[in-house]
């Protein structure tokens, strides 16, 4: 049976984690918030039950192997009886039930073992599905308040953890529990005092370690710490690895790594001294149980009439059974915990605010033809409604016009080009598009679809440029590629690359310089061919003789085009119909004499 998701502890912390599970129960239901974790498993159990059926069938099997085992367990029983009794006549009856009782469990433990990690591959899928498609649907504000590594955390281990928990832990319970019941039976039948001893033996072993516990947990913290570390500092020199090479301090690095991986080694030693104390401990409290059984066995097998060597071996054999099964129960506690934190984690960003979507939005994208027209009209928005970005904003950009968006860092032209992708939304005022015939729309999420965003720094996906040209429109052809690259100016170096439009590109564009990049990217915004296309600094690291060619060619090749820049460069103002500045949380139109200026004085 496929084992629940736990930290990265040792197997010998499980005491640890049982007792800590217990506190936990114990705090929760005080507290009165015992009901949020009961909620996050009827979450669980949404997915648990389209596999209802499969489920069932697994805690037939595991019932069924664990009553093989337990018949295999008599079976040998009474074959050493009849061979000491040396009443040989129903010994092969007995060898063949024996033999065939464990090749059974056997197969069904694999069995088991095969249908849950089908059942628990489908649940994660499932639940990895219909994760991603609410956490791409959430608003962007609200999604944006955790960090991007948190949410890969949560998608990757809390899924799984919740998937492997989704098909497990039901039938743990009803396995460990059956289990439990069954062999206490079968000692309770010999002897019911080997029974309740045998009963006693897994919590008096939990007792005795409980003076552990405290230095399970601080060594485990510890391992987790620099495991931590050690994983931060990599990711870091790697991503840094240009800058790192540029100053000429990759032995200086070298030499942190060398002294993270000594702490980590001492870390790791000491972490197993501990552990092979803890171990020989365990070792000797659980022989002194045993031993005591056995002794018992001993005696009564010595004394009594009725005691056999078989017995003897049956009581040895499940004693041990029932204290793992004792564990095994109890053990299911820090799962059941486990994974309804896992679930809360989860729920916290599929029950996020969804994007608006206005239903009349699909059917506007027929009017888009003639082009559309952009209009902000008495806008103000904050990101914190106290601290205003923007106030009173106005904007209009229609059909063959290039609008520009000026101001210094800080400012707010970024907010703008959310506001026109509808990643925010106002406070106060519209944004809305206007077709030719009159119809307008509220800017929602999917009014993205007449929108080709091209936003800043360097947006180039490892893969072919082929394959990142087909990020804007997946079933465009190698012509309407090419010609998206000419408008773009971008075709002269493409050609001239060993593949052409097949050449592989690296992680952020490697291979190109940054202008490369640029236009790449800026091809890909113009392949998508939407009536409106926002340029966020995407001419940055164009020279300036490019950077009005491409504006050029936006104007003459797509005259339909509303296209709306964000720059700091005013040498293309004389390209623009309007410029709007944003400064001081305001947006002010500016005339045409002083764009006229600034373009000069550049």
């Amino acid at each position: 049976m496929k084992e629940t998701k736990r930290n990265d502890a040792p197997p010998d912390a499980a005491e640890e984690q049982s007792f800590r599970a217990l506190r936990e129960l114990r705090r929760r239901v005080k507290d009165g918030t015992f009901g949020e974790i009961l909620d996050d498993w009827r979450w669980i159990f949404t997915y648990s039950k389209r596999y209802r059926w499969a489920i069932v069938f697994y805690t037939v099997l595991g019932i069924v192997s664990t009553t093989l085992g337990l018949i295999s367990s008599l079976m040998a029983k009474y074959t050493l009886d009849i061979i000491v009794g040396q009443k040989t006549s129903k010994l092969w009856l007995l060898f063949i039930i024996m033999v065939g009782s464990a090749l059974f469990s056997v197969v069904f433990e694999n069995l088991l073992g095969r249908i849950s990690l089908k059942i628990g591959i489908r649940i994660g899928n499932d639940i990895r599905s219909d994760v991603f498609s609410k956490i791409i649907d959430s608003d962007w504000a609200r999604l944006n308040e955790y960090q991007s590594g948190d949410i890969v955390n949560r998608f990757n281990n809390d899924t799984g953890t919740v998937g492997s928990n989704a098909v497990s832990w039901l039938p743990t319970i009803l396995i460990s529990l059956y289990r439990f019941a069954a062999t206490f039976v079968v000692l309770a039948h010999y002897d019911l005092f080997i029974a309740f001893f045998s009963l006693a033996s897994a919590p008096a072993l939990m007792l005795m370690s409980r003076f552990v516990i405290r230095k399970q947990r601080y060594y485990g913290q510890k391992m987790r710490e620099m495991s931590s570390k050690m994983m931060s500092f990599e990711v870091e020199t790697f991503y840094n690895l240009d800058t790192i090479k540029s100053f000429g301090v990759t032995d200086q690095y070298g030499r942190k790594l060398d002294d993270r991986l000594e702490e980590m080694k001492q870390v790791s030693l000491d972490y197993n001294k501990f552990t092979i104390h803890t171990n020989v401990f365990m070792s000797v409290a659980g022989t002194v149980v045993s031993m005591t059984i056995f002794g018992y066995c001993l005696y009564r097998l010595w004394y009594g009439t009725d005691f056999t060597f078989g017995t003897m071996t049956l009581f040895l054999q499940q004693s041990r059974g029932l204290s793992a099964a004792f564990r095994s129960v109890v053990g299911i506690i820090p799962g059941f915990l486990n994974a309804s934190v896992s679930a809360h984690r989860i729920r916290e960003l599929v029950e996020l605010p969804k994007e608006i979507r206005l239903p009349e939005s699909r059917a506007f994208a027929e009017k888009a033809k003639d082009g559309l027209t952009l209009e902000l009209t008495d806008l103000s928005f904050g990101y914190d409604p106290d601290k205003p970005v923007v106030e009173h904003a106005a904007l209009r950009a229609g059909p063959g016009e290039i609008v520009a968006l000026i101001g210094a860092s800080g400012e707010g032209k970024t907010t703008m080009i959310r506001l026109l992708l509808a990643l925010v939304h106002p406070g106060a005022g519209s944004v809305r598009i206007r077709a030719a015939d009159g119809a307008e729309l509220t800017l929602n999420a999917e009014t993205r679809s007449l929108i080709s965003y091209v936003p800043q720094g360097n947006t180039i996906l490892s893969g072919t440029i082929e394959e990142n040209l087909r990020v804007g429109r997946e079933d465009a052809t190698e012509a309407e590629m090419r010609a998206a690259l000419e408008l773009a100016c971008a075709l002269d170096f493409v050609d001239k690359l060993p593949n052409g439009l097949r050449t592989e590109l690296g992680r952020r564009g490697k291979g190109l310089s940054e202008g490369q990049a640029q236009r790449i990217a800026i091809a890909r915004a113009v392949l998508r061919d939407a009536p409106i296309l926002l340029l966020d600094e995407a001419t940055s690291s164009l020279d300036v003789a490019t950077e009005r060619r491409v504006l050029r060619n936006l104007m003459t090749m797509a005259p339909n085009k509303t296209c709306i820049v964000t720059t700091h460069r005013p040498s293309v103002l004389n390209l623009c119909t309007r410029v709007y500045q944003v400064t001081a949380r305001a947006v002010t139109e500016l005339d045409a004499e002083t764009s006229a200026r600034l373009a000069m004085d550049f």
